[in-house]
């Protein structure tokens, strides 16, 4: 297809000066996506141990980040909250509410039906009021925010878990793993059903790479890095690697000057695959699993990102430049996982 993009002076999204689009009988409680930002979804911790079945894990991305906001804000850590790609969203609440925003930092500010637009401090919770609306700007470092609201989401689980896993299609309630849309209306529990009091001190915010920046990631190689010639191996972990623009949920898409070099030709019989698995098509250009990768898969896997840094990896946007840094794998369980 081809794009024409038009400049305009500034963006303007109307702001509601009554009642909120929402039926407040039905949902005293809820979230309205006016602008849903280049991504957004719906993550807890996932939904572990149907890999049986199929299914992956999925879930956020970033699971520091939204155990983070969720502290703030007094829910349980693993409560399911918005995970937002790139920034620029929009969200209207119906009824008052309390949120938090973690992960990577963006300009966030809270429209009033009645004042001035009041800044949002990263990490700290902020209250809302009916009608009121959360906007987020561009995230200026990483590439994902997490936006926790007291007292949860609302929605019917799918096998237990209310993640969106946007490659398998599957999602709480209707929604069916898609990312959300404007006019999409998240049902919310209220500020009273938290479990704990809000966290007066702002969660940390951790420091996350800008495009043009380097990070390194820690791995374990294997289980297929014999496929791969001696000097494959060197290249994968003496190389700089790209972040591509064709990356996503379900993994970064990397680039680097030298692909890698392979000592078996064919593919393998499809064998399972787990966040963090780097594989490698015929192109030599390695693709770093994420949260909603493929279970099984025929391209060897030369090594996986260490549980620790996965959070990291998460936040990569395109542009970023990752060096890999083996680690053994009998390492100690504090550096793999950081106990």
């Amino acid at each position: 297809m081809t794009v024409r993009f038009e400049r305009i002076e500034r963006e303007s999204v109307p702001v509601t000066a009554s009642a909120p689009s929402v039926d407040a009988a039905e949902h005293p409680f809820a979230v309205e996506v006016v602008r849903p930002g280049l991504q957004l979804v719906l993550e807890d911790l996932g939904r572990p141990g149907h890999a049986a079945l199929g299914v992956s894990a999925s879930g956020t991305a970033d699971r520091r980040a939204l155990r983070a906001a969720n502290r703030a804000v007094g829910n349980a850590p693993g409560a399911a909250g918005f995970e937002l790609a790139g920034g620029g969203a929009v969200l209207r609440f119906t009824g008052p509410a309390v949120v938090a925003v973690a992960g990577a930092p963006a300009e966030t500010t809270i429209v009033r039906t009645d004042g001035p637009p009041l800044p949002v401090d990263h990490g700290a919770a902020t209250a809302l009021e009916d009608g009121e609306e959360l906007r987020l700007g561009a995230v200026s470092a990483g590439l994902r925010a997490v936006i926790a609201v007291r007292g949860g989401l609302d929605l019917p689980p799918a096998l237990g878990s209310l993640s969106s896993d946007t490659l398998a299609g599957l999602g709480p309630g209707d929604l069916g793993g898609r990312p959300l849309r404007t006019g999409d209306v998240v049902p919310l529990h209220g500020p009273a059903a938290a479990p704990h009091a809000v966290d007066p001190n702002p969660a940390p915010a951790d420091p996350l790479p800008a495009p043009g920046e380097t990070v390194e990631l820690r791995i374990v190689l294997g289980p297929r890095e014999d496929w791969f010639t001696p000097a494959g191996v060197r290249t994968l972990v003496e190389q700089e690697w790209t972040v591509t623009p064709r990356s996503d949920r379900v993994g970064v898409r990397l680039e680097g000057a030298v692909p890698l070099e392979r000592d078996v030709a064919g593919e393998l019989p499809s064998e399972g695959a787990v966040t963090g698995a780097i594989q490698v098509p015929p192109d030599g250009q390695p693709v770093l699993f994420l949260p909603d990768h493929p279970l099984t898969g025929g391209y060897p896997i030369i090594g996986a990102v260490i549980d620790r840094d996965l959070d990291l990896a998460g936040q990569l946007p395109p542009g970023v430049r990752i060096r890999f840094r083996p680690v053994a794998p009998d390492a100690s369980t504090a550096e793999l996982r950081g106990d």
